[in-house]
């Protein structure tokens, strides 16, 4: 995945790796991990990158436990760097993950999610572990704070960019392309960024529609409505440009790092989470 990629980028754009460096690339994959085995028992997901979900195997108690597990490898990892202050990073990480996900939890059931509150929302979820994980490896090859701080920048503004992009897929995607379930965001009742922007140009009568479809629980025809609503009030086009303007913004934190491969790279993944299939 990308986490642990960008522990690798950000030491990299600032000097050389340490043994610190790869414990933390490990340990932010382990908390990804965690949290995703989590969210499959929240969601009562079937499927995960194409497989069946571990909860879909061996039901909810054992799938809780592992991921308890792993996020104790985890933080049992993050202290064997001996940095007080990678510890408090990956726990402050976990914590806002959690608030993520209950928010969104909580905005399901009441569908009153506002594009501030989604974007604070993301924020949590999604960029909080990406910004962690280039801090991280900033941090592990003792980088100035002026420079961590940009590196942070680039990895939430890089993490607000995948969610939106996540995003999209659900509304563009098939399961056979994306490994997991497409239009999942629409049968949970999660109004994500593309529904938002395409309330932003309907009259309230078509939003109250659209959102009685999703109270009631969509069907397969109310899906496609949902979807077809979502295309003709330009909600996939504005999501892609918001998407375009996170992306940019990233590239924007390291602009003034020295020209090298490495930077490269990191503007490569950006183009990567950008234009991605899947």
């Amino acid at each position: 995945g990308p986490r642990p990629i960008l522990v690798l980028i950000s030491a990299r754009l600032l000097g050389k790796p340490t043994d610190n460096t790869y414990i933390i690339a490990s340990v932010v994959e382990l908390l990804h991990t965690a949290t995703l085995i989590h969210d499959d028992v929240v969601d009562d997901a079937q499927m995960r990158r194409k497989f069946p979900s571990i909860n879909a195997i061996w039901k909810n108690k054992i799938s809780v436990l592992m991921g308890d597990y792993l996020l104790s490898k985890s933080l049992i990892g993050a202290s064997r760097t001996s940095n007080l202050r990678v510890i408090e990073i990956l726990a402050d990480t976990s914590k806002r993950m959690s608030r993520g996900e209950l928010f969104q939890i909580e905005k399901s059931r009441r569908l009153n999610i506002t594009e501030e509150e989604y974007f604070s929302l993301i924020s949590d979820k999604t960029a909080s572990l990406f910004s962690a994980s280039c801090e991280l490896g900033a941090i592990s090859v003792n980088g100035k704070s002026d420079d961590s701080k940009n590196i942070r920048l680039f990895g939430e503004n890089l993490g607000v960019a995948f969610q939106i992009k996540d995003d999209l897929l659900d509304y563009q995607g098939s399961q056979k392309i994306i490994g997991k379930p497409s239009k999942t965001d629409i049968k949970q009742k999660n109004i994500t960024l593309p529904l938002l922007l395409a309330f932003k140009n309907s009259t309230k009568k078509e939003k109250k529609y659209i959102i009685g479809l999703l109270k009631k629980g969509a069907e397969k025809t109310d899906v496609k409505k949902i979807v077809d609503f979502c295309k003709t009030h330009g909600g996939l086009q504005s999501a892609q440009e918001k998407l375009l303007e996170y992306a940019g913004y990233a590239k924007e934190y390291i602009g003034h790092f020295p020209d090298n491969q490495y930077k490269n790279i990191a503007c490569m993944l950006v183009d990567y989470i950008v234009n991605r299939k899947k």
